[in-house]
């Protein structure tokens, strides 16, 4: 079950963006298939581990770090080669004026939560190397990236997304906790979508 679940979520995503055509349904699916799989699994991993923290430098070098992406997407907007019409393909996924700010909210703050669970604790490991979460971390964007950028920054950002990942993994084997990752993947999830939101509105 252990690996299968990874990719419930990846078809979780593939429905919501591609069958249904919402980033609502997409976003919610994706959650539901991760909580349904560890349900399944029934994990040793305690929950607490969410707010579980040793060092404060962890916190504050994650949050820094990962709050960068959003300032760089905002900032270098125009040479990452995002599609000309990616205003219409945002609200084609049903987001809009009326839903963007609760979008945002509950991405921010609830999927970073299920998301270090599942990826960094649930499918965790002790390597200082790259491991397959790491690939199938980075791997699920593709489908969220698909049609909106160019080709070299889709694989800019998948080559970012495992180095993040793969960051996130590294701070919560050596802090023993995931309040870190959990805290610079709000940073970079807000961050992102306030400018994505930012530029699509204006």
């Amino acid at each position: 079950m252990k690996w299968i679940a990874p990719f419930l979520a990846y078809l979780a995503v593939a429905l919501g963006l591609f069958r249904f055509h919402s980033a609502w349904i997409a976003l919610v699916g994706f959650h539901l298939a991760i909580l349904l799989s560890l349900w399944i699994a029934k994990p040793e991993l305690p929950v607490e581990i969410l707010v579980k923290n040793s060092h404060a430098k962890w916190i504050i070098a994650s949050v820094l770090l990962c709050a960068g992406s959003g300032v760089t997407l905002f900032l270098f907007w125009d040479g990452f080669g995002l599609a000309s019409d990616l205003p219409d393909q945002v609200q084609m996924l049903g987001l809009n004026s009326s839903n963007w700010i609760p979008f945002i909210a509950y991405f921010a703050l609830v999927n970073p939560l299920i998301e270090e669970y599942f990826w960094r604790g649930y499918l965790g490991s002790e390597a200082a190397h790259f491991t397959a979460s790491d690939f199938l971390y980075s791997g699920f964007h593709g489908m969220i990236l698909v049609g909106k950028v160019q080709a070299g920054t889709m694989v800019y950002s998948l080559v970012v997304l495992l180095i993040a990942g793969w960051f996130w993994r590294q701070i919560a084997r050596l802090d023993r906790g995931l309040l870190a990752p959990v805290l610079g993947h709000m940073a970079a999830d807000l961050s992102i979508l306030l400018a994505v939101y930012w530029q699509v509105s204006h």
